[in-house]
């Protein structure tokens, strides 16, 4: 074998134990440890502000429902009765509207025209004492108190001759006054009557807040529930999000809205996540992560909810990057 050669081999060994060691010792053999943490869910549970009977229970464990969805409803038959009264009962009010709105009825009106007719004859009569009475008085046969007397007759015979008058042209024009406004308060009364009873048949009816996941049903159609009693537990989309333990020495990093990293298994790439609370007491790590990794003696509690991505599973564990440098990563 040549001296090249061997110089060769020497120079290709040399650059291979190189590059093990590089591999062994280097920056890529320690990675900067991960942060340890878990998914948490906040469930939430839905009953009915009434006790009755449950009818209907339209979800099932594990279904994923849209915000709106039916979930499950209660016995309505008196709900429903007592929103068809009310219905009702609006009905009639407004048709007391239109009949105020309208004017007098022609049978109105008569009653009218014979008030007056009795008022006008009334102030014929008066009239025609007075006319008689005055000369009598200058005469001396009658005193003047009696011309007083028929004064004052005649004087309210033509107030009362006026009023029938005025009351009989508002009836002529069309519609009264003090009767619509009356009609439309009852009208007004008897539409909150409504909404209060369509309230009342809409809290038996309870639909999903949310998009979420059905995590538990605690009753059946047949079954008897007491008010405010959850029927449905829901693991509502909003509300699930990590929780992870960072050290003492660098929770100075994570601000409120600053972005994350995380991975998990099943989860796929890496995803992301937005810091939303971060605890202002440290405490002891946590014996659910303690281990040689994540062993310091105290850590902050941080919270962060996962942007976008399939649903995770309260309890599943996440492996979150740890952020680096003086400032969190940009915000987006």
């Amino acid at each position: 074998m040549t001296r090249f050669v061997r110089l060769g081999l020497a120079a290709v060994a040399v650059a291979v134990v190189g590059f093990l060691a590089w591999r062994a010792w280097g920056p890529a053999a320690h990675p900067p440890p991960r942060l340890s943490g878990y998914v948490e869910g906040e469930t939430l549970y839905v009953g009915a502000a009434n006790a009755g009977l449950v009818s209907t229970v339209a979800v099932r464990r594990g279904d994923r429902v849209t915000a709106g969805q039916p979930l499950f409803s209660l016995d309505a038959r008196q709900q429903v009765a007592a929103r068809d009264q009310a219905l009702a009962q609006l009905a009639a009010a407004q048709a007391q509207v239109r009949d105020a709105e309208t004017g007098q009825r022609p049978q109105e009106l008569a009653v009218y025209d014979a008030e007056r007719a009795a008022a006008e004859a009334a102030l014929r009569q008066t009239q025609a004492d007075y006319d008689r009475i005055a000369p009598l008085v200058g005469k001396g046969v009658y005193a003047p108190a009696r011309l007083d007397a028929a004064r004052a007759a005649r004087d309210t015979a033509q107030a009362q001759a006026r009023a029938v008058a005025r009351r009989r042209a508002v009836g002529t024009l069309g519609a009264r006054p003090e009767a619509v406004r009356a009609a439309r308060a009852q009208a007004d009364s008897a539409r909150e009557v409504l909404a209060a009873a369509q309230n009342r048949l809409d809290l038996i009816s309870p639909k999903a807040p949310t998009a979420a996941r059905v995590q538990d049903v605690f009753y059946q159609a047949g079954e008897w529930t007491a008010a405010n009693q959850p029927v449905v537990a829901l693991l509502a989309d909003d509300r699930v999000r990590l929780r992870f333990f960072v050290p003492e020495a660098r929770v100075a990093l994570y601000r409120i809205g600053a972005v994350v990293r995380f991975e998990c298994d099943g989860c796929g790439a890496t995803r992301s996540a937005r810091v939303n609370y971060v605890s202002p007491r440290p405490e002891f790590t946590p014996p659910v992560i303690y281990s040689r990794e994540a062993r310091q003696r105290l850590v902050f509690l941080v919270e962060a909810r996962p942007e976008g991505g399939p649903p995770l599973a309260p309890g599943q564990p996440v492996d979150v990057t740890p952020l680096v440098g003086g400032a969190s990563e940009a915000r987006r």
